[in-house]
């Protein structure tokens, strides 16, 4: 069986962000859960780099860290940029997964052959990950 944990879709969010009084942070709202259930996130074993020659360059290097949702054909279309996590894995070595946030890049991938539904999705960097 493929879709053995679950996973969550939510709407992509353009709100500005609003502050936490507990946390004492800035957060984006939580967009609309679009779906909860089956699914499997799938590395796919690439890691694209941005290389720039200039050792000198003002940024970090940018990675980009392609994966793949699968979901079952009943399950919502992921819209592009919604954001997908793992809510609960089958496999404790899996663990490491719950917490990431992933964002759909487009919509399900189409084909004429379909068992489960496919959306290329990009890891979403933590906070200050990246940045200069």
């Amino acid at each position: 069986m493929v879709l053995r944990d679950t996973v969550r879709i939510t709407a992509p969010v353009s709100d500005d962000p609003v502050f936490n009084p507990t946390t004492g942070q800035l957060e984006y709202p939580v967009g609309a859960v679009l779906y909860e259930g089956p699914g499997a996130i799938q590395g796919s074993g690439s890691m694209d780099v941005s290389v720039t020659p200039d050792a000198g360059q003002p940024w970090k290097q940018e990675t980009r860290s392609p994966y793949r949702l699968l979901t079952p054909l009943s399950a919502a279309v992921a819209p592009k940029d919604a954001i997908v996590c793992a809510v609960a894995v089958h496999d404790p070595t899996k663990a490491a997964l719950l917490g990431r946030t992933f964002m759909a890049g487009d919509p399900g991938v189409a084909s004429t052959l379909e068992a489960v539904r496919v959306t290329p999705l990009d890891q979403q960097r933590a906070p200050g990950e990246g940045a200069p």
